[in-house]
Formats: structure tokens, C-alpha cells, sequence
């Protein structure tokens, strides 16, 4: 298949941690999935000189790589994999086509995704469709269509139970903090929330916290201090 050349982004990391929580791991062998932040190139080499692959999603912010991966064939390409999930009161089509693609200047990328979900919530009766594309380094035939599904759709399980609240339940991207090192604080210690209900067996952040904030001996509580 031809193809114009994909440059993946090469402008500095804007995440700082990335390296520093990994490298106290051992990678090898392992596959990381990530979101579109940390589809760079740096990162890639990280990952690939320590022993593991990358699932790494592609979207509108890296416009040049999301071009030329959400303009391939994808009508022509066979599908790999789909699952069907109803549950909650709605119902979740999945399908995922992988493509061999050589002319993507990603570390090791060797396929290209994509993924497809139709969802219907039969309470409200809405239907939408999602389009998601990602990279991999892993080869053609180092994995199954269901296995590539199932660390996707892991990754997105991630993503909705933690980043998800953090959007909607504490409206991080409507916070006014952004001085210095605060917006990081902020974001551990609602990381810390999170977990604590969580292991208490709460599934409703919301709703753990105006349980805990109608009373003041709550939060100690949870935290296993003396109320």
C-alpha cells in the first residue's frame, strides 16, 4: 500500500512523569496502552528501548499522523474483530480493523487501528458512532484481533473510571487553578478521593462524596483516621 509519509510529533514531552513512573517497572515484554498525549516520539523510543510494544490513540491534535490514518481504505479492509455488550440500558457494538501501514514515522509502528462503536442507550434513545485510530509497534500476528480489542477497550475502562470523574465529577477542565504546581496537586489528591471511595466499595463517585460532606467526621473516616 502507498502512502505520503506520517510524521509523528516531535515537539518536547509535556508529560514529566512519563519516564519516571516507568522506569522503576520492568517493561519487557509488557504492551502499554496510552491516549493521544503521550502519542510522541520520544516516548515511543522510551518504551521500545525498554523491551515493551505501544498501542498509542491518534486524534485531531497531531492533525498530519490523524490524516493519513483516518484517510486510509478502511471500507476495503477486512474486519479483525467485533463484540457486542448490553448492559446499564444500552446497547455497545465494537469492530476493529487493523492495516499493515510502513510509511508512519513512529518508532517501530507497525499496523494501524481502527475502532468503531455504536452505541444505543435505550433510555434516553440516542445513537452515536465513534471512530477511533491508533498505533502499535506490536507485528502483524503477535496478536489477535481480540486481544488488540480487549487492551483497548481496558485502556478506555481506565479512562472512565478515573479521568472521567475527574472531568465530570470534580470539572477539572473548568478549574481556575493553573499557577505552579497546584493544578498537579490538585489532580493527586482528587486521584486520592477516587481511590479511597473506591475501595470502600463505592461505583458512584458523586455520590460518595455528598455522602462524606454532610458529615465532617466522614473523611477521616475513609481515610481510617480517629473521627
Amino acid at each position: 500500500m502507498s502512502s505520503p509519509s506520517c510524521r509523528s510529533p516531535t515537539r518536547a514531552t509535556r508529560s514529566p512523569a512519563f519516564k519516571p513512573l516507568l522506569d522503576a517497572i520492568d517493561l519487557t515484554g509488557t504492551v502499554i496502552t496510552a491516549d493521544a498525549l503521550h502519542t510522541q516520539h520520544a516516548h515511543g523510543v522510551y518504551l521500545r528501548e525498554r523491551g515493551a510494544h505501544y498501542i498509542a490513540q491518534v486524534k485531531a491534535n497531531h492533525p498530519g499522523l490523524f490524516d493519513c490514518v483516518r484517510h486510509l481504505p478502511w471500507r476495503e479492509i477486512t474486519l479483525d474483530h467485533h463484540d457486542r455488550t448490553r448492559a446499564h440500558h444500552r446497547l455497545e457494538i465494537r469492530c476493529l480493523k487493523t492495516v499493515v501501514f510502513a510509511h508512519i514515522d513512529c518508532p517501530d509502528a507497525r499496523q494501524t487501528l481502527q475502532v468503531v462503536r455504536w452505541r444505543k442507550d435505550f433510555t434516553t434513545g440516542r445513537f452515536t458512532i465513534e471512530r477511533v485510530y491508533l498505533l502499535t509497534s506490536l507485528p502483524p500476528g503477535a496478536a489477535t484481533g481480540a486481544q488488540l480489542a480487549a487492551w483497548v477497550r481496558g485502556h478506555w475502562k481506565i479512562e472512565n473510571l478515573l479521568h472521567h470523574v475527574r472531568d465530570r465529577t470534580f470539572r477539572e477542565d473548568d478549574s481556575k487553578i493553573h499557577v505552579g504546581h497546584l493544578p498537579r496537586i490538585m489532580a493527586g489528591l482528587h486521584n486520592l478521593a477516587i481511590g479511597v471511595h473506591r475501595q470502600d466499595g463505592h461505583t458512584n463517585i458523586a455520590a460518595a462524596l455528598r455522602h462524606t460532606a454532610r458529615d465532617c467526621r466522614r473523611p477521616l473516616t475513609a481515610l481510617g483516621l480517629p473521627g
